[in-house]
């Protein structure tokens, strides 16, 4: 190093030491946002957590590892490497989230793309460590353990910083896809701009201001990328959802999209799913809901999950309702429902009935904190309006320990009825063996509760119209209760339109006859028993 840039860093060392540790500490902030955004990502995407954590989670690390093996040979220049390093990082991470997201509805290879992507990612954040070491190092010679020790401290409080902005404040306000632009604005700023003016005298004038330029050409892409990302979304979502989007939004929970003109048909899809339409959405909420309402009192009805207000428009159709509890996770589609004229009409505008109270809360811990407080239970009838794991939702709302929560709050003679997935393989109408074990594992759940069950199913699939399947297509359910609870339709309600007691009966006898010997184990939050 020249000796006048040597002086200059030993006349204030522990500035300039401090200003490495904070661009330790921000890159490192930035580095574990990037982590979370891909996770956030293909939560929304695809639905599996578990898996694109866990695909995250092991590929940045094993990339990380890598980074800091290739980057050895850059040590001896490292402003110069860190500054390119930082520049790429902020670019890649920066664009991840809309790069993905584009990938996912044009080309459709998403995780082959994710994993590419957090690859180079972690390799970026891998080659971080070695050259701000060999910094601090430049800056004053130390014992290696306490510059370590200092260094990894201002990383880890950096992850910690990150990691807790994330869901607290990066996806509430922006979003995965700006969050993660504004995330990388940030990157390039406190990692090369900070680097650059510190160690400015170690590249050339020429690489100097190529490496400026290269610092200010990211910030500038990253601006154009946050000026034009509600364009490309849009542009996503024609793609994959045809020109009739009529609301899109991605709420903290979900991505909610509503497609089809006023009059129908309607096609509502949560994170990529179609969930509802227009011209079958009754066969599954008559499927649920009637069956329960017919064996007994149902004077107080618990619906957990049915934000979009449609199980809600049967249950009110009883004569004999007074309250219903409607408990959803996600605000903004209740919200859509009742806003939406389309789908408001669609539901029967139930969720503005004077007997329906909503709560916006994950259903398990709203029964958990209900069945300790007492809640407004009892209640008559609890009908789960949330989709079977075969299906592709969560395990936790058909475990054991949910259906233990529920029952807590039946009423002497109260009835659990759950969604418990597609009945058939969507070839010939044929059961499908998974379908079929689905449905076994949930039962076995109802019975661990200490539940007695019956199986039976609807005829028809809920979005045949709108994603054409196999004509004989049937939805599963299971109806519990204390007591063996009998199928049929109660006379205080207009005859459902999908269902009949003979067939409700006759459903309910070809899938006993199907139950195995030796059922499979329970749905747990800690996995199979």
């Amino acid at each position: 190093m020249p000796t006048r840039r040597r002086s200059r860093l030993r006349s204030s060392p522990r500035l300039a030491r401090l200003a490495v540790l904070l661009a330790a500490f921000v890159c490192a902030a930035c580095g574990l946002v990037y982590e979370l955004e891909l996770v956030a990502l293909g939560d929304y995407l695809l639905g599996d957590t578990v898996t694109q954590t866990s695909v995250v989670l092991s590929v940045m690390v094993f990339a990380m590892g890598l980074g800091s093996l290739l980057v050895k040979r850059l040590t001896s220049r490292p402003a110069t490497a860190f500054a390119l390093v930082e520049c790429a990082l902020a670019l890649t991470g920066g664009l991840s989230v809309l790069a993905l997201y584009s990938c996912w509805a044009w080309i459709g290879r998403y995780q082959v793309a994710v994993v590419g992507l957090t690859c180079l990612i972690g390799i970026l954040i891998g080659a971080e460590i070695p050259l701000l070491m060999t910094l601090i190092q430049r800056i004053r010679r130390e014992d290696a353990g306490r510059a370590v020790a200092d260094l990894f401290a201002a990383d880890y409080v950096g992850a910690l910083i990150g990691g807790l902005a994330f869901p607290f404040l990066i996806l509430p306000a922006l979003g995965p896809g700006d969050g993660a632009l504004l995330t990388g604005a940030v990157n390039a700023v406190a990692g090369a701009a900070v680097v650059l003016w510190l160690f400015r005298e170690e590249p050339a004038p020429r690489i100097r201001r190529l490496l400026w330029g290269g610092c200010l050409l990211v910030l500038a892409l990253l601006a154009a990328a946050a000026a034009g990302s509600d364009a490309i979304e849009r542009a996503a979502r024609y793609a994959l959802y045809g020109d009739d989007v009529r609301y899109a939004t991605r709420s903290r929970h979900q991505e909610i999209v509503l497609t089809g003109p006023a009059e129908g048909p309607l096609r509502l899809y949560l994170d990529g799913r179609l969930t509802v339409c227009g011209p079958d959405e009754y066969r599954a909420g008559e499927g649920l809901v009637h069956p329960a309402m017919a064996g007994g009192p149902d004077a107080r009805v618990l619906l957990l999950g049915g934000g979009d207000g449609l199980a809600l428009r049967e249950v009110l159709r009883h004569r004999g309702v007074r309250a219903v509890r409607l408990v959803d996770g996600d605000p903004a589609l209740p919200r859509l429902a009742r806003t939406d004229p389309g789908l408001a009409a669609l539901g029967g505008r139930s969720l503005d009935d004077p007997r329906v109270s909503t709560t916006a809360a994950d259903p398990m811990a709203w029964l958990r904190g209900a069945g300790a407080s007492g809640g407004d239970g009892p209640y008559d009838v609890v009908l789960a309006d949330l989709l079977a794991p075969g299906d592709g939702g969560p395990v936790k709302f058909h475990s054991e320990e949910f259906y233990g929560l529920a029952a807590r709050l039946l009423a002497p003679g109260g009835r659990i009825a759950v969604r418990a997935g597609s009945g058939t393989d969507g070839t010939d109408g044929t059961a499908s063996p998974d379908g079929l074990n689905s449905l076994w594992q949930i039962e076995s759940g109802l019975h661990r509760a200490g539940l007695r069950t019956a199986p039976y199913a609807v005829a028809g699939s809920a979005t045949a119209t709108c994603r054409p399947g196999p004509p004989d297509g049937t939805q599963n359910f299971l109806l519990a209760a204390d007591a063996q609870p009998p199928l049929g339709l109660a006379p205080d309600a207009p005859p459902p339109r999908a269902l009949t007691p003979e067939a409700l009966r006759g459903s309910a006898a070809r899938l006993t006859a199907l139950r195995p010997a030796h059922p499979p184990a329970a749905f747990t939050l800690l996995g199979p028993r």
